[in-house]
């Protein structure tokens, strides 16, 4: 079996592989303050949870935008599940062509998300990634990641509005009935969620003008469930795009 972890600022993401099959699988939050140890207990604690031994683990794929939590994880894996982790760099064999200026500057859950769907659904693709950061990555119909655009997050958007305001509170991130909110509340929630939406929106539109109105939209990360309805050009939903990128990964580059 394989343990698949994608390490981003504010989810861990872990999946266990049998063969291309997802099983057991987790979002967990990310604690920057968390030492070796702990990673490695957490770890010990879901393989255990889910009846698996440690001599059943083929290997650890680990994929990283923390870097100082990268060397922890590392850390944890050797002392608490004897695995040495294939880190994903651009160094790897990918499957795909990574056509940035800076390879290295590619954030490796953009690499693994742009592996898999190259994998499973081929391009030209618009690739959202909706996490702690929104990511739209473009890859051609041969396969090249040409790069893509990066903006704040629904989350980190939610949070600087109630931190720099002095009269508005949180609320919770869903979808109000109608767009004019008659309150506070709803009305935040309308241009939070549904005003994100409309910006994911006119974001695809503009990278099919560059692409080609032939381009495939997938989405993925923690809160494609929550924006994606509210999204028609997205075709595809697959929450655990990064994970299956991280699988095919390992496989192309087993020794």
């Amino acid at each position: 079996m394989l343990l698949a972890i994608d390490l981003g600022n504010t989810n861990l993401t872990i999946g266990l592989y049998d063969g291309a099959e997802l099983g057991p699988h987790w979002r967990l939050s990310t604690d920057a303050s968390r030492m070796p140890d702990e990673y490695g207990l957490q770890l010990s604690s879901l393989l255990e949870h889910s009846h698996i031994e440690q001599h059943q683990l083929d290997g650890v794929v680990l994929s990283s935008v923390v870097p100082p939590l990268t060397s922890r994880m590392v850390e944890a894996c050797l002392r608490y599940l004897s695995e040495d982790p294939l880190i994903i760099s651009p160094d790897l064999k990918l499957g795909i062509t990574i056509g940035y200026e800076d390879p290295y500057a590619v954030g490796a859950d953009r690499i693994a998300d742009a592996v898999a769907v190259q994998t499973y659904y081929s391009g030209p693709a618009c690739i959202i990634d909706f996490g702690t950061a929104t990511t739209f990555n473009a890859l051609t119909k041969e396969g090249v990641y040409i790069g893509g655009a990066i903006t704040a997050g629904l989350g980190l958007t939610s949070e600087a509005l109630y931190a720099h305001t002095a009269k508005l509170s949180r609320v919770e991130l869903k979808a109000p009935e109608k767009v004019i909110g008659t309150n506070t509340t709803l009305a935040m929630q309308s241009g939070l969620v549904l005003g994100y939406a409309s910006m994911v929106s006119g974001m695809v539109e503009r990278f099919k003008n560059e692409m080609g109105k032939e381009t495939r939209v997938i989405a993925t990360g923690g809160l494609v469930e929550l924006i994606a309805p509210h999204v028609p050009v997205i075709e595809i939903r697959a929450p655990w795009l990064t994970l299956d990128g991280l699988r095919i990964l390992w496989e192309n580059n087993r020794k």
